[in-house]
């Protein structure tokens, strides 16, 4: 079974636990709600215990597998796309996830990608407000910008 099968696997059963081998420690996840990575095996693990509760009627319709850039060093590395469907908080959500791989198989690189825009920002918001409650950021001062 490759990666890619293990990872949807693991979050089709909803099994955080399951993705902690999947990834190299020093992952890179690129979301559409936050201009810079989320970085090392930690903080994504804790993101997606944050997805795995954000997300309503998660489930993966399709995958491709191929080549593709890394963002990190713009090296070709083997890669798969799944693509999603969810909602979040009444809002659907078409999208897909981009998982590079390194030399032993892991993910290394993840990038999310979702539309529409209201959809963006109904999960920026659920996504914010999950990781300030787990202590994975801090809250944002009254008045402040939301963590971008």
């Amino acid at each position: 079974m490759s990666t890619a099968d293990r990872f949807r696997e693991a979050v089709d059963n909803r099994e955080l636990s399951s993705l902690d081998g999947l990834f190299t420690e020093d992952i890179r996840l690129y979301s559409p709600v936050k201009f810079s990575p989320f970085e090392g095996k930690p903080m994504v693990l804790g993101l997606f215990g944050v997805l795995l509760r954000t997300f309503e009627d998660f489930r993966y319709v399709g995958d491709h597998t191929g080549t593709a850039r890394t963002s990190a060093d713009g090296t070709s590395a083997p890669s798969a796309v799944l693509v999603f469907r969810a909602t979040v908080n009444g809002k659907e959500i078409h999208g897909i996830d981009l998982l590079h791989f390194d030399d032993d198989g892991r993910i290394k690189e993840f990038t999310v990608m979702v539309r529409p825009q209201s959809a963006v920002h109904a999960l920026g918001e659920a996504v914010l407000a999950g990781l300030v409650a787990d202590g994975l950021v801090p809250a944002a001062p009254a008045g402040a910008p939301a963590q971008r």
